[in-house]
């Protein structure tokens, strides 16, 4: 299941999401939003994209990871919007017969959604600044 969403993420749902009695192991993702960025504070987030395309990119992402591992189940979920300190923005589980092929298809698949799925994010530093970046991108230092 591939998702964008501008609500809370649940990370119970994408564990019901993936779970079955064909595999032996589900691993989950929980990305959240932290306090500091190398040594600027952050106050907050959004996140923005054009929906249809990442829901593109996210879906041959996880065909392609399919094509790499025996994926039993995969949920992708993506939040967009004003997200504080602590609230989830991404959830990526999965779930393989076993725990090895799990860990390295998540991995896999957070590593390439950085770097080529069109989200942006905006920093909100604590000093009042923002400033937009693609998540898989160092802010600019001021």
């Amino acid at each position: 299941m591939i998702q964008i969403t501008r609500d809370p993420i649940d990370p119970d749902a994408a564990i019901r999401q993936v779970s079955s009695t064909q595999a032996g192991a589900v691993v989950m993702f929980l990305g959240t939003t932290r306090e500091f960025t190398a040594e600027k504070k952050t106050r907050s987030l959004n996140y923005d994209c054009y929906p249809e395309m990442a829901e593109r990119k996210l879906a041959e992402l996880e065909t392609a990871a399919r094509d790499r591992w025996p994926i039993v189940e995969c949920s992708i979920v993506h939040r967009l919007g004003h997200l504080e300190l602590g609230e989830a923005s991404i959830v990526v589980a999965l779930s393989t017969a076993h725990r090895r092929d799990a860990f390295e298809a998540v991995q896999w698949l957070m590593d390439r959604i950085k770097e080529e799925v069109p989200i942006w994010k905006e920093e909100h530093w604590a000093d009042g600044t923002t400033e937009w970046v693609h998540p898989g991108l160092p802010p600019q230092e001021n």
